[in-house]
């Protein structure tokens, strides 16, 4: 065989092994040719034909996860819940996990600080889109002017002005068991200080509203979604309270009704 053509041989032989043993299509090797081992018409024998290349498998289809995140074991259930909450983007209730559900649920994620807020639908982003759904604006019994809502049962707080819902829904943390619940009722804010030293804690409170026995609205102190509760405050995520600051005085109404779940 001349000394060229056994050039050609060899390259097309060594590529061909190097595909199969690696795994991957021959496709994967660049097209680009080398100048120096341009095909030349044989003198002797005919150019070994092409080889057919290798093929991989493509990896198999995860039902219900599109690539954009992971779906998670409430997924249909929350795509439900957020459908009828509304306000975080386009959803599809079908318990596919598509590129705009994952940014929709991650956008209802980071509203409630539920960590990480990847996307995944699982039991903690489902059980807060179940108590953001109960929001009902009619249970608090607003007056004219402006009063502060807070359903105890589905642990959640809003402010009406004149009939209209203001501030809210948001997600709160009231008194846990033990002789620290929150009682229902109707009381008003006789004082507000930013912040507040908390004598038997030893911490500050930031934006604290008081209304009852030393029990106020305030800047939660530690994640909100832990399994404990409040000594009986109203734990609030930074921006709400701050906005529910911004909105109340001295004398603003405070309603509180139901009782928390295991209180």
């Amino acid at each position: 065989m001349p000394l060229r053509a056994f050039r050609i041989s060899a390259v097309v032989a060594a590529v061909v092994a190097a595909a199969v043993l690696g795994g991957v299509s021959a496709y994967a090797i660049s097209a680009e040719p080398d100048a120096r081992f341009q095909p030349v018409a044989a003198t002797s024998s005919p150019a070994p034909a092409p080889s057919t290349p290798a093929t991989t498998t493509p990896p198999p289809v995860t039902v219900g996860h599109s690539g954009a995140c992971e779906a998670g074991e409430k997924q249909r259930e929350v795509e439900d819940l957020l459908t009828k909450i509304g306000g975080f983007g386009p959803i599809t209730a079908d318990g596919y996990q598509s590129d705009q559900d994952c940014t929709t649920i991650k956008a209802f994620q980071k509203r409630y600080d539920i960590r990480p807020a990847s996307g995944r639908p699982g039991p903690l982003t489902h059980g807060i889109a179940q108590r953001i759904a109960a929001f009902d604006p009619a249970r608090c019994e607003a007056g004219p002017g402006l009063t502060a809502c807070v359903d105890l049962t589905n642990q959640i707080t809003w402010a009406m002005r004149d009939g209209q819902v203001v501030l809210g829904p948001t997600v709160v943390r009231t008194g846990m068991a033990g002789g620290f619940q929150t009682p229902a009722g109707k009381y008003a804010l006789d004082r507000k200080n930013n912040p507040e030293w908390s004598v038997p804690y030893k911490v500050n409170l930031p934006y604290f509203q008081h209304f009852l026995n030393g029990m106020g609205f305030h800047e939660t102190t530690t994640w909100i979604h832990d399994s404990f509760g409040s000594h009986g405050c109203i734990n609030m995520l930074p921006g709400d309270v701050k906005a529910l600051w911004d909105m109340t005085k001295v004398g603003t109404p405070v309603h509180l009704w139901g009782r928390r779940p295991g209180t």
